[in-house]
């Protein structure tokens, strides 16, 4: 049970994210990717996700002033999560979860969400109460964040603190009181029912985001996060499993009445054996982030790793999901990483305002750079070698 003593975060000073300080007329993006839940290993979906993210973030960076959001302070208190914690603590008490590997923890979820039962909304007050008042975090979560951010670092993943204590502006009441106030929120709670997201009147569905007991969805917290950071920027960029795709059309209709421009980029799932499974059914054990980096990391360098990964889940599996995951297609692209590094090194160098002006190439209406044309752009026949700032300042 969750308790004042058990708190295990901390507080950042500023944004999570800004990479320092910009001029005042560069453009203003807030790049905020989808979080994967604390409960289960990495799986070449995630990775996909975690790259494409990346790219964006490190390459838009040299020509905007970028902040990346991504808050599992945020995110805990949706029931996928705090269920699964009450369900450690009931059926495992005290465990010791600091030397599972994130392998061991995900088949515990995988227990959970076998097990079918649905935990009271009373059974699940104490640890949203301790995570909103201390910023606790149970110590499997803490765990496999833990993992991860190791993962982040082998992976020259921007790490924008993934065991930060990073809480949203808003309180969910505040976040009620605002939608319903802007007429894109319908709270029955009164009459015994839930609350909805209403934004019946661009043409889209009620979306419940609240339940009748209390339980607040993946969306409500979201709102709670962005509804006070959309205003601070001119763009704002979502990045996001496609099958989410009609939340976030309704995220972008309530956050464009704030000002920015909203962009969406869904992306596929990475199928394995032509299949698209939810790591919540488990299966991924050949495929985790750990068992690739185990296989890779023998043959290859680290730059060769991080370059190649990113032109095999970018570029060679592009935004849909079409292709399963191969690994000789993966170890093709670090073989085509290595010799793209090997040419960089001898090539002369572009400059920095050509790099800037070949990364303006891969803007369209947006301010965003689009990773997959960016990447793809790296494995054009004779195509001369790439820039090494290019390559060490948004792949490596």
């Amino acid at each position: 049970m969750p308790t004042a003593a058990l708190t295990n975060t901390r507080t950042p000073a500023g944004d999570t994210g800004r990479p320092g300080s910009a001029a005042a007329a560069r453009p203003r993006v807030l790049v905020a990717p989808i979080t994967i839940t604390p409960s289960k290993p990495l799986t070449p979906s995630h990775l996909k996700g975690l790259f494409w993210s990346d790219v964006i973030y490190r390459a838009t960076a040299h020509l905007a002033d970028v902040t990346y959001r991504y808050s599992h302070t945020t995110y805990h208190p949706t029931e996928q999560t705090l269920g699964f914690w009450e369900y450690l603590d009931r059926t495992h008490g005290d465990a010791d979860y600091s030397a599972l590997t994130e392998e061991e923890i995900g088949e515990l979820y995988v227990g959970y969400r076998a097990e079918g039962r649905r935990p009271a909304a009373a059974a699940l007050r104490p640890y949203a109460e301790a995570v909103e008042n201390g910023g606790w975090v149970h110590p499997a979560a803490a765990r496999v964040l833990g993992l991860w951010a190791g993962h982040y670092a082998r992976l020259g993943l921007h790490d924008p603190g993934l065991r930060e204590h990073q809480p949203p502006g808003l309180a969910l009441e505040e976040m009620i009181e605002h939608l319903v106030a802007s007429g894109m929120g319908l709270d029955q709670r009164d009459l015994g029912g839930p609350v909805y997201l209403d934004a019946t009147r661009h043409g889209l569905p009620l979306r419940q985001i609240v339940s009748s007991d209390g339980r607040p969805n993946y969306l409500a917290c979201a709102l709670r996060e962005l509804l006070p950071l959309a205003p601070r920027y001119d763009e704002v960029v979502f990045v996001y499993d496609n099958e989410l795709d009609p939340d976030y059309q309704l995220l972008e209709r309530v956050l464009r009445q704030a000002g920015p421009a909203v962009r969406r980029v869904p992306i596929g799932r990475v199928p394995i054996d032509g299949k698209i499974l939810s790591a919540r059914h488990g299966g991924w054990h050949s495929h985790t982030v750990g068992a690739l980096l185990s296989s890779l990391d023998a043959d290859h360098a680290p730059e060769v790793c991080r370059l190649g990964m990113r032109l095999y889940f970018i570029a060679t599996l592009g935004p849909g999901q079409q292709q399963s995951f191969r690994h000789d297609l993966l170890r093709q692209c670090l073989t085509r990483a290595e010799r793209l590094l090997d040419s960089s090194v001898t090539a002369p160098a572009a400059g920095h305002d050509a790099m800037l002006a070949a990364l303006g190439r891969h803007r369209r209406e947006h301010t965003y750079i689009d990773p997959y044309r960016l990447t793809s752009s790296l494995l054009g026949k004779r195509r001369p070698a790439p820039d090494r700032e290019l390559l060490a300042t948004v792949f490596l």
